[in-house]
């Protein structure tokens, strides 16, 4: 059972798949912001000691963590996954949603990103290499920490 934070907006992260260099960014955002960021995952996981930062493990199981990053999240809120249909949850509730490598889930683009994620699920299932994800890169971790830069700022404007 996770601990409800308070209710002002907060960070979830998906975090079995969540490269270290996130995760370190967002410990520091969340001292920094005083932000509360919840990491979920199906096992135990290392936070540095912050008021700010938890950690949540969950049953292991097809979509655990998933479930209850969006029975916890709400409007406002930051999910950060790689999961396109964890993504498209959150969206439906009000919750914004970044990939670690920096790139903003929307309304306008998830059923897209949907789409183009189960034609590769396709491909892969009828024995296609489809090569996997680029590696992580400086870039990719500035692109992220620009996008939670730019969610704390209009979430402190409120």
């Amino acid at each position: 059972m996770i601990a409800e934070p308070s209710r002002e907006p907060c960070i979830w992260v998906d975090a079995d798949a969540c490269p270290v260099p996130i995760k370190e960014i967002l410990f520091r955002a969340a001292d920094r912001a005083q932000v509360q960021v919840t990491l979920v995952a199906n096992q135990m996981l290392r936070t540095p000691p912050s008021r700010f930062v938890r950690a949540s493990q969950v049953a292991g199981g097809f979509d655990v963590a998933d479930d209850a990053i969006v029975e916890h999240a709400a409007a406002g809120d930051l999910v950060v996954t790689q999961d396109i249909p964890l993504a498209a949850r959150v969206l439906e509730k009000g919750a914004q949603a970044i990939n670690p490598r920096g790139v903003a889930f929307t309304t306008d683009s998830i059923a897209q990103q949907l789409s183009m994620r189960n034609f590769m699920e396709e491909l892969r299932g009828a024995g296609v290499d489809t090569g996997g994800p680029s590696a992580f890169h400086p870039r990719d971790r500035q692109a992220f920490a620009n996008q939670l830069d730019g969610w704390l700022s209009r979430r402190g404007a409120r």
